[in-house]
């Protein structure tokens, strides 16, 4: 029997589908020493637990009990930010893409050539997304190979999950912010690919007689930054790179801005679409994160779905820059996969909370001006024009970004053998957020821990919350972060 480092009782909230989610006001969670789900039981009174405790064969091991008003939910997975943009956090808002990338975006970038300021900036970029409840972080760093490596040292240190890439730039691009050739953009790329896998394991725990079965923590990831900023034979180079390793996640952005989707088509004339592009270049497969996605054609989403692939979506940075709202439901009805993704810093937010905000305001913005044709949708339910639910944003904040990163099968939602990446959220009043009314008591003889309380509590915390309601971080069953923890 495998050891039981931990066991958790309390609210539980474990995403489920796109329409579902299961709020448990009384769960029993153990976690084995390499942070694994060893078992959950529902329904669990507190005169009940050591009884369970016996029974499994743990009758040792620490109990973490919850506060009425806390609860535990599945790390965020933030599908698509940029590492070096956080220092430019909030300035820019005047300007659309391409200005916005000339004007604020290439001059923060370009100061990455030197690794310590990269190096010192890293450290605050990590540990600020990290306790915003960010379990796993798709990551863009800049085109620097060395001050990537450091970026994926960091993370690796503070012990989140993520992919962490270097762009691909060698044309469009400023000439003090640009790669000198094709084959230095593949040759760093490949350099870097290297060196992440020649990363220990993160996990403390792995050091020890249990041993994580987890993938590891930090992954490479193929990263051209968009079309624009490459040519035909560095994104065919990069397709053979793909090919020569299914396991290689691939990000990129798309269909962001009209004016960049004019350029593209421009450069590329002999790909029918924006999309074709990535696909005629072998770039376009089930596990591609495609950011943005707002100008979507038809045919577009089609081969998107056909390949498996997926996008992640912006709405706080695709407002900010004045790009335009995706189609989501449209893209859920397709059955295409989406995530979240902060885009960061053309989004003004670390937080995937503030995206989860965004994300239910655009979805009612676009049900103003009804799809013309909608698809029939491959769910029960149809999701085109329609407002995002509850249960929704927690699933593209969870399982619905783990689904896209291809880690499903890992992380998103709580089940017994999926590894404990895990929030655990206070929306108590003592949690010191002003916005977020709980009116909760410990009064025993009031119905506290209800299903529909805990739903209440989840949603306020959605719409309401901030850092400050997110106590533990836990990847791979180890604290990590949150208010409670000692930087």
């Amino acid at each position: 029997m495998i050891p039981v480092a931990t066991v958790y009782h309390g609210a539980v909230i474990n995403p489920r589908t796109l329409t579902s989610y299961d709020a448990l006001p009384n769960c029993l969670l153990a976690v084995s020493p390499a942070g694994e789900i060893e078992w959950i039981v529902e329904d669990v009174v507190d005169s009940m637990v050591q009884e369970i405790m016996f029974q499994k064969g743990c009758p040792d091991a620490e109990i973490i009990s919850l506060k009425h008003g806390e609860f535990i939910i599945p790390g965020f997975i933030d599908t698509h930010t940029h590492a070096p943009q956080v220092p430019n956090l909030g300035i820019g808002g005047q300007y659309q893409l391409l200005d916005w990338l000339e004007s604020c975006t290439f001059p923060m970038e370009s100061k990455f050539a030197n690794v310590d300021f990269a190096r010192r900036t890293y450290r605050s970029v990590v540990r600020r997304i990290i306790d915003c409840g960010t379990t796993t972080c798709c990551y863009y760093g800049t085109l620097h190979l060395d001050a990537t490596k450091a970026l994926a040292d960091i993370v690796h240190e503070y012990g989140q999950r993520a992919f962490v890439g270097k762009c691909n730039m060698i044309r469009y691009c400023p000439d003090y912010y640009v790669e000198s050739s094709a084959e230095q953009s593949l040759a760093a790329t490949e350099a870097l690919i290297t060196y992440i896998r020649s990363l220990p394991p993160s996990n403390m725990s792995d050091t020890t007689t249990t041993k994580s079965t987890s993938d590891p923590l930090i992954q490479p990831i193929i990263t051209p930054r968009f079309a624009i900023s490459c040519t035909s034979d560095l994104l065919n180079s990069l397709g053979k790179l793909a090919a020569s390793d299914s396991t290689l996640r691939i990000q990129t952005h798309i269909s962001e801005n009209p004016k960049e989707v004019a350029l593209t088509k421009q450069l590329f004339p002999n790909s029918k679409t924006y999309a074709g592009v990535y696909d005629d270049h072998g770039l376009l497969r089930e596990n591609t994160i495609l950011a943005h996605a707002v100008h979507l054609e038809v045919a577009e989403m089609e081969l998107i779905a056909k390949r498996k692939a997926g996008v992640s979506h912006c709405p706080t940075s695709n407002f900010h820059l004045s790009s335009g709202i995706a189609s989501v439901g449209e893209y859920l009805d397709r059955g295409i996969k989406v995530g979240l993704g902060t885009d960061v810093s053309g989004g003004f937010s670390p937080s995937i909370l503030t995206v989860v905000q965004h994300a239910s305001i655009a979805s009612k913005v676009k049900g103003f001006n009804p799809t013309l044709n909608p698809p029939k949708s491959v769910h029960a339910v149809s999701f085109t024009d329609q407002q995002l639910s509850v249960a929704t944003l927690l699933y593209l904040a969870t399982l619905g970004g783990a689904h896209l990163c291809c880690l499903d099968h890992q992380v998103g939602s709580f089940a017994a053998g999926k590894s404990f990446d895990a929030l655990i959220v206070n929306v108590r009043d003592d949690s010191g957020n002003p916005t977020l009314w709980s009116g909760l008591t410990e009064n025993p003889d009031l119905p506290n821990r209800r299903k529909d309380v805990l739903e209440g509590m989840l949603e306020r915390f959605l719409f309401c919350g901030d850092d400050r309601n997110i106590s533990r971080v836990y990847v791979q069953g180890r604290f990590i972060g949150g208010k409670e923890f000692k930087k």
